[in-house]
């Protein structure tokens, strides 16, 4: 593998995450292996190894490079894509998910007696892609409505949240949609997530496309690096539509890399191997990566 290419920042943690198999396990020499290229020490995995056992996460069978791991419950979640998600991204990338010029609005007022129901609403509508124009005000391009009330049920303060819709939403002098977008969302940190990305799936790509032969653990490495970068990038934009973004947009490009480079690596799989022996990760990502869904 090429050694002078940057590296994604992997924690320890998540790799032994992304590396567990179809059938629950994780096999210790892969893990090892994975993580050497990353520049991970030994004592690093052993320490980490440790942890996840004593949180009841993995039990620990063997020694060593000849351990297996076996995964307590579904252990890929913090590295699973949000298919939802990363299909509408596809969707707006190949124009089927154009912007009606429609702002969706979210106002709330929870006491401070209910601070923790409160704090975990706004979590909520940050994390579904709002912004906030003002205090307990924010604003989404997005139609979440249903998202947004069902987490308010679930907090029990649904009566404390106001709804409404807007074509005409101005904030002081700005009423330009693309430029109300610029003031609400960090669109440069987010374009600057997707730069990222980019560069790495075409390192990848041009790495498989060199004609030399990849080793399994390098095409795992690439994997892990892949899926760890695409979900820094992807988990905070709040997939703005095309129509309120700077062109061209880094994201569309990123997204069509990712998706190229994932193939390949699934093309380049030993041909007659045991599915259940491959990570999960190949078929979380390859179901929403694939010829990018946008049905």
């Amino acid at each position: 593998m090429n050694a002078g290419r940057g590296r994604a920042e992997v924690p320890t943690r998540l790799l032994v995450h992304a590396l567990v198999r179809e059938d629950g396990t994780v096999d210790a020499g892969e893990l090892y292996a994975v993580a050497g290229i990353l520049g991970m020490t030994d004592q690093q995995v052993r320490l980490c190894i440790k942890r996840l056992v004593a949180e009841g996460r993995f039990t620990h069978e063997g020694r060593g490079r000849k351990a297996v791991l076996r995964a307590a419950r579904d252990a890929t979640g913090s590295i699973a894509p949000d298919a939802a998600h990363v299909r509408h991204a596809y969707r707006q990338d190949h124009g089927l998910a154009p912007w009606d010029g429609t702002w969706h609005l979210f106002a709330f007022a929870v006491p401070e007696a209910r601070r923790a129901a409160r704090d975990a609403l706004r979590d909520s509508l940050l994390r579904l892609g709002t912004a906030p124009v003002q205090g307990g005000f924010y604003a989404g391009a997005n139609p979440i409505e249903h998202l947004v009330e069902a987490e308010a049920r679930h907090l029990d303060v649904l009566d404390a949240v106001t709804f409404l819709t807007s074509n005409d939403l101005r904030m002081g002098t700005v009423d330009e949609p693309a430029d109300l977008a610029a003031a609400l969302w960090p669109l440069t940190e987010i374009a600057d997530r997707y730069d990222r990305l980019a560069g790495l799936a075409e390192s990848c790509l041009a790495e498989i496309e060199s004609g030399k032969a990849l080793s399994d653990a390098e095409r795992l490495t690439m994997a892990v690096e892949l899926a760890a970068e695409f979900t820094r990038a992807m988990e905070p934009d709040p997939l703005l539509p095309p129509e309120l973004l700077p062109r061209p947009w880094p994201g569309s490009r990123a997204r069509e890399l990712t998706a190229t480079c994932w193939t390949r690596l699934l093309q380049a799989r030993p041909e007659g191997g045991d599915s259940t022996s491959m990570p999960r990760l190949f078929r979380l990502y390859g179901d929403v990566l694939r010829t990018p869904a946008v049905g």
